[in-house]
This record gives structure tokens, C-alpha cells and sequence, in this order.
């Protein structure tokens, strides 16, 4: 019997012995790969963590991890169909994404994902994968195996305490508090997730009663549903910095912009972002996160492998690496990364428990509880159409 199998058998864990053959097969395969991670290369501490995942892949398995750092998901998935259309179906340059939404969306209805794989990774034992649950639905897609999670992400404002009293407790506050303080808000061009993300947490907040949101619009439910969130907006307009003729990139240069004391309120899809940039010297250590009082979006963020995929069993590995509790312990841990961990707690054992139990605090990290409830993504086709329609509003 082979050394994982008997480890497993030992250790009473809950796959199968047939699946935990196929796993040393995979792993056989993987040894000597290396995987090609396409994913976002903006936050340095994030980069950090995924080069200490590669190091560890490296040591345990014989699996090498390269980042190749994109500033927009989309860079792949062109990437990956423009291999499709030349008929490269096997040997791809891309193996494993970090990919949500939109993109998920797109490579799904177009057959560039490889799966299901998730409910062969052994790891995957850690987690609420029941049909609804944030790791089993991406933006209301299903995602039926073809990607996996890796960490949670929720839409915080943070604000400098310092200088102003927490941000209006809904989106429509918004409004009286820009007049109130002129060219003091700001947003990222709605062109960047960060951007998109406010005008989705405004729609949610203020459709009308009744929109569902978790269908594709048509062209009069979208009418409707975004009528007063347009004249929410075109009030809000006037009174943003620069007076809304121009917007920040995207969350970095936001971020430096509240440093620096030109704007009072950041936006992260990451409630551990402000008490990391304060630890690098990057926010005034008087900065806090706030939640609308409703709740915010939230989401999972998960990593897919392409059809083609020239190292799909190294993908493998890294994929279910990433969900070992040891290692979601150490990406939770704030002096490391801070992002929240996807894990289901129920399902850990008293170490991995004790692990997180023990992890750091910090004065500008909120515990999971104070962060309200999760308002659910819109379908993704609201952002494509949400994003398009804010253009052709206001950069004429």
C-alpha cells in the first residue's frame, strides 16, 4: 500500500481509499511541475503569501509555484480562449487562476475550466460545500466543481478615526455626507473591481423592493432596478473629490490618497486591509473598518484550472494546499496576510481549532462577528452591464 494511503487509513480520514489512491496518483504526476498562477499582483503581502505557498508546495510535494502577477483577471481568460481558438488543447501556458464573478462566469459557458476537481482534493473535507453555500456559488453561479476556494472577501469602507466619526451607516447617507464634505469621497474607476464593487453595494441597498438580483438583467429589469441608484449618484457626483470629473485607479492609489489625508474614506474587499497597511507603514494607525449597517457584499475567493493546463495535477496540489488548516491558519494570521479563512470551523479538529484561537489581534482588525451579515452578489452580468452603463453616463 502506498505511504499516503496508509497515512490516511492510519489517520481515519474521511475520503475513500479509491480516492486516496487517485490522490498519490495525482501527486506522482505532480512532482517535478511547476504551476503557472495567474493572479492579481497588487497587494505585496499577498504575493508574499503566495511565494511561501510555492516554497511549501516545494518541500512537500516537488511542486514549484511561479506568479505571474496580472492587473486584470480578464489578461487570462483571454489568454486560455486565445489558445482554444488556435486549437492548443493541451499544454497551456495558464494553470491554475484566481478568478471570480465575471470571469468564472465566462470561462464556464465557454469550456475553459478543467472538473469537477474539487471534491477529489483531500482538503476539501474542511469545507461547507452543501449547494448554496458561498464555496459551492460564485456571483449565483454554481460553481459545480470547477473552482476552488481559497479565502473570504466583504466590502469594508475604512476611515480614518482621527479625522471623521464612522461613514454614514447606508449607502444613501452617502449623499448628505459628500455635501457636508466636499471632495472628501472618492471611488475607484468603476473600470477596476474596487470601483464596481460601490456601485454593486449601492444597487443592493437601493433597487427597488422586490429585484432579484440573482437572474441576468434584461434591458427594462435593469431599467428599473438602477433608476435610483443613477439618481442616487448623480447627486452623490458633484461633491466627490476632483468633483467626480476623475477617480483613482484603482484601491492602491485610494489607499494612498487617505495616507496622504486627501480623502477621509478607502475601500477594501478585505476587512484585514487596513490593520496590514498600518503594520507596513501605509495608513495612519488611527484608521478603522465600518460596515453598512445592513451588512455589505461579500464573497469567496477561488482559484480554477484551465481545460488545458500544461501541470493540472501540480494545479492540484496547490489548489488543495491552499485549504490545509495550517496554511489558512497562517493566511489568517495578520502579521502574515489577514484574510479570513474559508474553512468550516465545525469540521476542524481541536489543533487546527487552537491554531486560529491563538492568532493575533489588532486594533484595526474587526473580529468575523463585527462584520454583519453578507449580502450576496448580484448575478455577474449586473457588473458587466452596471460598469458599461456608468461610462456611458460620465466619461463622455
Amino acid at each position: 500500500m502506498k505511504p499516503l494511503l496508509s497515512a490516511m487509513l492510519a489517520l481515519g480520514l474521511s475520503q475513500s481509499p479509491a480516492l486516496a489512491e487517485d490522490w498519490q496518483t495525482t501527486l506522482d504526476a505532480a512532482k517535478g511541475q511547476t504551476v503557472h498562477i495567474h493572479a492579481w499582483g497588487g497587494d505585496e503581502r499577498t504575493n508574499a503569501f503566495l511565494d511561501w505557498v510555492g516554497q511549501r508546495t516545494q518541500e512537500r510535494y516537488g511542486v514549484g509555484l511561479r506568479h505571474v502577477k496580472l492587473t486584470d483577471t480578464a489578461e487570462a481568460v483571454a489568454r486560455v480562449l486565445a489558445e482554444k481558438t488556435a486549437g492548443r488543447d493541451e499544454g497551456g501556458q495558464v494553470d491554475l487562476i484566481w478568478i471570480n464573478g465575471p470571469n468564472f462566469l465566462a470561462m464556464k459557458q465557454q469550456g475553459l475550466l478543467h472538473g469537477p476537481f474539487v471534491q477529489n482534493l483531500p482538503n476539501a473535507e474542511y469545507l461547507d460545500l452543501s449547494p448554496g453555500s458561498a464555496n459551492s456559488v460564485d456571483f449565483t453561479v454554481p460553481v459545480e466543481g470547477l473552482e476552488s476556494p481559497w479565502r473570504l472577501a466583504k466590502f469594508v469602507f475604512n476611515y480614518d478615526s482621527a479625522r471623521i466619526d464612522a461613514p454614514p451607516a447606508d449607502m444613501a447617507g452617502w449623499v448628505d455626507y459628500a455635501a457636508a464634505n466636499p471632495g472628501r469621497i472618492t471611488h475607484p474607476d468603476p473600470a477596476n473591481f474596487m470601483g464596481a464593487t460601490f456601485l454593486k453595494q449601492a444597487l443592493v441597498e437601493l433597487a427597488p423592493e422586490g429585484t432579484d438580483l440573482s437572474v441576468p438583467p434584461t434591458d427594462d429589469s435593469f431599467a428599473a432596478a438602477t433608476a435610483p441608484l443613477w439618481d442616487w449618484y448623480d447627486a452623490l457626483r458633484p461633491n466627490l473629490w476632483r468633483e467626480g470629473q476623475s477617480f483613482p485607479e484603482n484601491q492602491s492609489v485610494q489607499q494612498q490618497l487617505l495616507n496622504d489625508g486627501e480623502i477621509d474614506v478607502h475601500m477594501s474587499f478585505d476587512p484585514a486591509s487596513a490593520a496590514a497597511a498600518i503594520r507596513d507603514g501605509l495608513l495612519p494607525e488611527t484608521v478603522r473598518v465600518h460596515v453598512p449597517q445592513a451588512g455589505s457584499i461579500g464573497n469567496v475567493s477561488f482559484v480554477a484550472i484551465p481545460y488545458n493546463a500544461a501541470n493540472m495535477a501540480g494545479a492540484k496540489v496547490v489548489a488543495n494546499t491552499l485549504l490545509d488548516p495550517e496554511v489558512q491558519a497562517r493566511m489568517q494570521n495578520i502579521e502574515v496576510l489577514g484574510s479570513f479563512s474559508v474553512l468550516d470551523p465545525a469540521r476542524l479538529d481541536d489543533k487546527a481549532r487552537a491554531a486560529f484561537a491563538e492568532l493575533p489581534s489588532d486594533p484595526a482588525l474587526p473580529a468575523l462577528d463585527q462584520l454583519g451579515p453578507v449580502l450576496p452578489e448580484p448575478h455577474a452580468d449586473w457588473m458587466t452591464r452596471l460598469t458599461a452603463e456608468w461610462q456611458a453616463r460620465y466619461t463622455r
